[in-house]
Formats: structure tokens, C-alpha cells, sequence
């Protein structure tokens, strides 16, 4: 991997262009329709084949309060509500000026994105996430990522903007306090130069760069890598080579419920709707309540790095609305049996301690852990499925101001950069557990937005 570097700008560009943005995620391309919008020339280049990226491999969930399709549900939100959640999971580790321009611009972009490009959104209202006090989230028909990306693709590409793919952007020109343009190499191995009035990074964080795992999060190193290997972290070593602040590199959003060793994602509603994870012996090891980002380090404490989520029929019913879900169990990765005893012996975990287990958790009440359960118990028919902790993307980077515009170390917006999603710091606090289900998308979209309709320099 050919480390980004920073140099002076060439005498000539190969090619100009207005706005300049740098991958083709969720955050790139909101920009690039957002841009265009505004009145500018814009061009995105993107490193893979096609536009997929963190967001393909998300839930493509956004967090949002006060839209319209929340309205027309009856769910009573509010900026200010959503605001108070992102701090309160966070420890009130965040910015605060950050946290409320990202929840008083979420809805917004929902509802722009519903009524002027067609994606049809509706809220999940059928489980209740870890840390939201309202039901927020906002996704496609299939609840996967994949859709999400292909929306926004075609989108764009109705829109005629222009997404050039297989360019990695390998060079910053930087120089009098300014962004001048990028090099970008292309399979062949040449070289191509792209001069700009403005850039935006829209190239997510560093999760794919081993190296700064291991000297930012050592504690999830081990952890098996579940997020785009081209996030590299070009956005974050670009700035420390031109005095951009960066913020809590260590923060990352990490998922403790990855069928092992299948390698997809079970929706955390097999938790939240009343199941529970246990270990090799069968013995339940901590409070899932608390999210599913923390769990990846519970996870992997455990004999082995691994776990067994288990719950029901019924809460397998809801988690059949994740496209993930369906396709763990076309793959065999969700175990099923009409007893404890079978599904311990499907699962080879040790009978007598899982049916204790099951047996032991307090219905309509709060357990030693301080988990507070619902009403409905487990029941048979049962299910089952190991998994393993991972991290998906990093949530620390560039410090931004209101206008999404990349900020120095002393404070001063650089007039022409422009960062958003991965690649600026989130709103997820200073590790693992201050993240909030949907933050990176809740960032990616808000910011990408507003990059997008920031005036020309």
C-alpha cells in the first residue's frame, strides 16, 4: 500500500474541476447531490470497482428525529431528545456544538432525501435500540446497506453526476493554507492529477490500516476486521502532514454479534427483544443491554473470542426483516431446535448450564448484571448462533466546524476542505462504547450534506 503523501501542486493539472470529493459512500455521494444542487461542478472518484464501501456493509439504518415519516407513525421525537441520547451514551464525551448540528440536521436530509430523489425510507417500529429513547431509525424496504448505496447511486447517476471508480487518491496538493487538487493512480498503475476549487473527504477512517488500529485501539486488534479494507486512512494521515486537528482516534464502532466463523452480521433485535449471549459453558457473561459496539470486547474476553446469541422463534420473526438475517440462515448459521437440551447439542454447549441459564433470567425484572428484561420470556421453539467480536469502522478523525469545513490544530477552518463521515470525528465519544446505534451513517449523511452545500471558496 502506497502510503498518502503530501506535496506542492504540479504547474498543470490533468483535469479541473469545481468540487472534488474522495469515495463514493454514503457521505460522498449525499455530497455530490447536494453540490450539484448548489449549483456546482462536481466529480467523485472512488478506489473500488463500484460504489459499496462502510455503508454496503452496514444495516444502511439512519438515526433521525422530527421527520416526516416519524410524524406520519405517531413517534413523538425531537432534535433535542435525539441530542440528549447521542451525549448520554457517550458520557458526554462529545462536542457538544457537533452533536446538535448532527441532530438537528438528520431529519432534513431524510425528508430531502424522500421527497427530491425518491428513496423510500420508513422507520424501524418494531424493536427499540440500545440507547435511543424514540424509534429513530430510518431505513430501505430490505434494511441493508447494499440498497442504501445502490439508492444513492442511482441517484447520482440520474442526476448525471460523474463518478470515475478504481482511482485511489494517493497525493494532497496542498500549499498557502489551501487545498489545490489530488493524484489518483489508476489500475494500470499511472498516475492522474485532479486539480479543485474545494475537496471533500468522504474516504471513511482507518480501519483497514492495521498499523493505526494497533496504536489507536489495541484492545480490538485481535478482533476480526468487519469493515471496507479500503478504509485506510488516508483522510487522518493526510492531516497530520498539514496541521488539520484531529480528534479521538481511539473511538470505533465494534459488533459483538458476527455469526462465526460465516461472517454476518445478526441484527442486535435478537438481543434487544429478550436474548441473551452466553459462552462456551453455557453461562451468561455480561449486560447485553448495554449495546452492541461494547459487546465486541465482552465477546472476545471470552474462552475462545467467541459467544452463542440465543433466543426464539419469535424474535427470530422480527429479525427476518434484515436481509442479513435471512441470508445467516440460508447459510446455516442460525441453529434452531424445539428444546434447550437439542439446541445444546446442535450449538456443543453443555445442556445443564444452558438450560439454567434460560431458566435463571428474570422476567419483568433486572438481574445481577443490571439488565432489566421485558414481559415475554424465551419460549421453544429456540434458536441459536456463535459469534465472534469485530470492528467495522473507526468513529475518531478530522475536527470539523458547522460547515463541515476541516479545522487546524489552533482552531482556523481550512477554507477549501471539507470532511465528513469516517473520515471527520463522530459523535461516538473517545472508545467503543459511547456508539450509537446508526452514528456512523448519522454522520456520513448530515455532514456529506452540508459539505455539499457549502458555498465555493
Amino acid at each position: 500500500m502506497t502510503a498518502p503523501t503530501v506535496d506542492t501542486p504540479p504547474a498543470r493539472f490533468d483535469l479541473e474541476v469545481e468540487t472534488l470529493i474522495i469515495g463514493a459512500g454514503a457521505c460522498g455521494l449525499v455530497a455530490a447531490l447536494s453540490a450539484q444542487e448548489a449549483g456546482q461542478e462536481v466529480l467523485v472518484i472512488e478506489a473500488d470497482a463500484i460504489p459499496s464501501g462502510s455503508t454496503a456493509l452496514s444495516a444502511g439504518l439512519i438515526p433521525a428525529a422530527g421527520t416526516r415519516l416519524q410524524q406520519e407513525a405517531g413517534i413523538e421525537d425531537s432534535p433535542t431528545r435525539f441530542a440528549a441520547d447521542i451525549q448520554a451514551k457517550a458520557h458526554s464525551e462529545n462536542d457538544p456544538a457537533l452533536v446538535t448540528l448532527l441532530a438537528e440536521n438528520a431529519a432534513p436530509v431524510i425528508d430531502w432525501l424522500v421527497q427530491k430523489h425518491g428513496l423510500p425510507f420508513s422507520v424501524v417500529d418494531d424493536f427499540d435500540y440500545p440507547g435511543h429513547s424514540a424509534r429513530r431509525m430510518h431505513g430501505l424496504p430490505t434494511r441493508a446497506g447494499t440498497e442504501l448505496i445502490d439508492a444513492l447511486r442511482s441517484a447520482a447517476e440520474e442526476a448525471g453526476i460523474d463518478i470515475i471508480c478504481e482511482r485511489r487518491a494517493e497525493t494532497l496538493f496542498f500549499a498557502g493554507g489551501l487545498v489545490h487538487g489530488i493524484a489518483a493512480r489508476r489500475p494500470d498503475g499511472g498516475v492522474e492529477t485532479i486539480g479543485c476549487r474545494r475537496l471533500i473527504l468522504a474516504c471513511n477512517g482507518y480501519g483497514g490500516n492495521r498499523a493505526l488500529v494497533a496504536q489507536h485501539m489495541p484492545e480490538i486488534e485481535s478482533g476480526l476486521w468487519f469493515g471496507h479494507d479500503g478504509n485506510r486512512g488516508e483522510a487522518v494521515l493526510w492531516a497530520d502532514q498539514i496541521g488539520a486537528a484531529t480528534e479521538h482516534l481511539g473511538a470505533y464502532q465494534g459488533h459483538g454479534n458476527v455469526a462465526h466463523p460465516h461472517g454476518i452480521l445478526i441484527t442486535w433485535a435478537t438481543i434487544t427483544e429478550g436474548g441473551v449471549q452466553v459462552n462456551r459453558d453455557g453461562k451468561r457473561f455480561w449486560n447485553e443491554a448495554q449495546g452492541y459496539s461494547e459487546a465486541a470486547r465482552a465477546v472476545l474476553s471470552q474462552p475462545g473470542g467467541e459467544a452463542f446469541t440465543i433466543f426464539d422463534a419469535r424474535i427470530a420473526g422480527i429479525a427476518r426483516q434484515f436481509e442479513d438475517f435471512k441470508r445467516a440462515e440460508a447459510q446455516g448459521a442460525v441453529k434452531s431446535a424445539d428444546t434447550l437440551d437439542a439446541l445444546a447439542r446442535i450449538l456443543g454447549l453443555p445442556a445443564d448450564a444452558l438450560n439454567e441459564t434460560i431458566a435463571t433470567i428474570p422476567t419483568g425484572s433486572t438481574d445481577d448484571f443490571g439488565r432489566t428484561f421485558g414481559a415475554t420470556g424465551l419460549a421453544p421453539p429456540y434458536c441459536g448462533v456463535r459469534v465472534t467480536g469485530a470492528l467495522f469502522h473507526t468513529q475518531g478523525g478530522l475536527r470539523v466546524d458547522e460547515t463541515a469545513r476541516a479545522l487546524t490544530a489552533e482552531g482556523v477552518p481550512i477554507a477549501n476542505l471539507f470532511a465528513g463521515g469516517g473520515a471527520a470525528c463522530g459523535v461516538s465519544g473517545r472508545a467503543d462504547s459511547g456508539y450509537l446505534s446508526g452514528n456512523g451513517l448519522l454522520a456520513a449523511v448530515v455532514l456529506g450534506r452540508i459539505a455539499g452545500t457549502a458555498a465555493l471558496t
